[in-house]
C-alpha cells in the first residue's frame, strides 16, 4: 500500500486520487478451533488432528511447510473489545473493521477521526460520487438493480455531520443483527465457528439489544429491560431481510461451502478435454472429481531420452492429486489432507513415441470414501492401489487446476514445482462418471 502511494505522490497525483483502504474483510477467525490448526483445509473437511500432530508442526508455523490457523483464544483477544469473531455477523467482533480514507488536499483535517455508522456497500456510492459518475438505470437494454449503498463523502469535511445511514441488517450462516438509528438487535445462531453442525433453532435464538451510541463494545445487553424497543428491531430485521433477499434464513454448512453451488461452466458436464498451458483454474471452475468415479486420460509423446513432469493436477501440499510422470514412469499420487499419502505408480517407463496413459478410480460410494485406482498404458494395465480415504467438500483454498505443470505447491515432496512436462504433452481428457 504505501509503495502504491509512494508511486502515485511521484506522478503528482496524490492530491487527485482518493485511497479506500478496508482493514480486513470481517474480525478475526476462529475456525482454527480451540486447539488451533497446521492445515486449515482438515477443518473445513472434518479431518480431525490431534495434540501429537499439532506438536510435530511446531516449528514449522508460518512457513510454506504449515497452513496454520491461531486457535479461537486469540481471535478472540484479536477482536477486543468486541464480542464473538469472523462468521458471528451478529456481533461487531465479527464485522467492525476499521476503514481508512486519503484524498490529499481535499479532505482538510488529515488524520482525523470519524464515528458515523457505515457498511462496506457504502464504498462503490462514495466512489461514484466522488467521481461524479451517475449509475445507469439499463446497460444494454438490462434494468440495473438500484445501489443499496450510501455515500459517505459527506463525513470528508464535516466530521460532526448526523450519519446518512440509518439502517442496516446482517445475515451469515444465521448469524443477524439490525443496526437502527444508534441501536442493535442481535441474534447469534446455536453453532460456533469451528463446529459443522447447528445447536438449536431459529426460534429458540436468543436476542440481545444494545445502545451503540451510549455502549460501542455491546458490552450492555439492554433485551430485558426494553422488550418494545427488541420487538420493534425484530420486526424490522424481517423487513430488511425480505426487501434485500436475505430470507428464507439458511443455516447450512457443508452444503453451502461446497463449490459445486456455485455458476460454472462445468455444472451437467461429464466430459473434459484440456491442452497445455491451461493452468489456475479455481476449484469451483474445474471438474468436480470429490466423491464419484472418474477417467484420467492423456495423449503424449516422449522423446527418446525420456520425459518428466505433471500431466495435470490439483490442490498441492495440503490436499491434492497429482497424475505426472516420474522417471519416466506414470504415478498418481492422492494427498488425504497433508495426513496420509497414497501413491499408485507403473514399475515400467514410457516407451518413447506416442502413448496414451490412462489412470481410472473406482469410487466405493458415500462421502470422503476411498476407491481403487487403475493405471494403463496403451490399454494395458501396469498398476493398481488403494485410496482409502478422499477429500469430501473442499479440496484447495488457494491451489489450481493445472494441466502440464504445477503453478502452486507439489502434492508430494519428491519433486519440484512448476516440473514442467518435457515430453510433448497433446491433451487431457476427464470423464466423470
Amino acid at each position: 500500500m504505501l509503495q502504491l502511494i509512494n508511486a502515485v505522490d511521484q506522478l503528482g497525483e496524490l492530491d487527485n486520487t482518493l485511497v479506500i483502504y478496508v482493514v480486513g474483510d470481517n474480525g478475526a477467525s476462529a475456525e482454527g478451533g480451540l486447539t488451533g490448526s497446521v492445515n486449515e483445509l482438515q477443518v473445513f473437511n472434518a479431518v480431525p488432528e490431534n495434540l501429537q500432530q499439532l506438536l510435530a508442526a511446531y516449528d514449522d508455523l508460518g512457513s510454506p511447510k504449515t497452513f496454520n490457523h491461531f486457535p479461537a483464544a486469540w481471535a478472540w483477544a484479536v477482536n477486543t473489545p468486541f464480542q464473538w469473531t469472523k462468521q458471528i455477523a451478529s456481533h461487531f467482533g465479527g464485522t467492525r473493521n476499521p476503514l481508512v480514507i486519503s484524498w490529499g488536499a481535499n479532505i482538510k483535517d488529515q488524520g482525523s477521526i470519524r464515528s458515523q455508522f457505515h457498511h462496506v456497500i457504502d464504498i462503490t456510492p462514495t466512489i461514484l460520487e466522488v467521481a461524479g459518475i451517475t449509475v445507469p438505470k439499463e446497460v444494454n437494454g438490462v434494468k440495473q438493480q438500484p445501489i443499496e449503498g450510501t455515500s459517505l463523502a459527506y463525513t470528508f469535511n464535516n466530521p460532526n455531520a448526523s450519519s446518512h445511514r440509518e439502517t442496516q441488517y446482517f445475515e451469515m450462516l444465521g448469524n443477524r443483527a439490525i443496526y437502527d438509528e444508534g441501536w442493535v438487535a442481535a441474534a447469534r445462531h446455536g453453532r460456533l465457528p469451528w463446529e459443522r453442525t447447528v445447536k438449536g433453532s431459529f426460534d429458540t435464538d436468543e436476542w440481545e439489544l444494545y445502545n451503540i451510541a451510549e455502549d460501542f463494545s455491546e458490552a450492555n445487553n439492554l433485551a430485558k429491560k426494553n422488550p418494545e424497543k427488541l420487538e420493534k428491531l425484530q420486526k424490522l430485521f424481517l423487513k430488511e431481510a425480505k426487501k434485500h433477499n436475505v430470507l428464507p434464513l439458511d443455516d447450512r454448512i457443508a452444503e453451502r461451502f461446497d463449490v459445486k453451488i456455485r455458476p460454472s461452466l462445468t455444472r451437467g458436464r461429464t466430459t473434459f478435454t484440456y491442452y497445455p498451458g491451461t493452468v489456475g483454474i479455481p476449484e469451483g471452475s474445474a471438474p468436480n472429481l470429490k466423491n464419484r468415479s472418474f477417467t484420467i486420460t492423456a495423449n503424449v509423446e516422449v522423446p527418446e531420452n525420456g520425459a518428466e513432469g505433471v500431466i495435470l493436477t490439483q490442490g498441492g501440499r495440503f490436499a491434492g492429486w497429482s497424475f505426472f510422470l516420474e522417471d519416466g514412469k506414470p504415478t498418481y499420487i492422492y494427498n488425504y489432507a497433508n495426513t496420509a499419502r497414497y501413491t499408485i505408480q507403473s514399475p515400467e517407463k514410457l516407451p518413447s513415441g506416442k502413448s496414451t496413459i490412462r489412470f481410472n478410480f473406482d469410487y466405493d460410494g458415500g462421502v470422503g470414501a476411498g476407491g481403487i485406482g487403475k493405471l494403463f498404458i496403451n490399454d494395458q494395465q501396469v498398476a493398481e492401489g488403494r485410496v482409502d480415504k478422499t477429500i469430501a467438500y473442499r479440496l484447495a483454498l488457494d491451489e489450481t487446476f493445472d494441466v502440464g505443470r504445477d503453478t502452486g505447491t507439489p502434492v508430494v515432496d519428491t519433486y519440484q514445482v512448476p516440473f514442467n512436462f518435457t515430453g510433448n504433452l497433446q491433451q487431457v481428457s476427464l470423464e466423470l462418471k
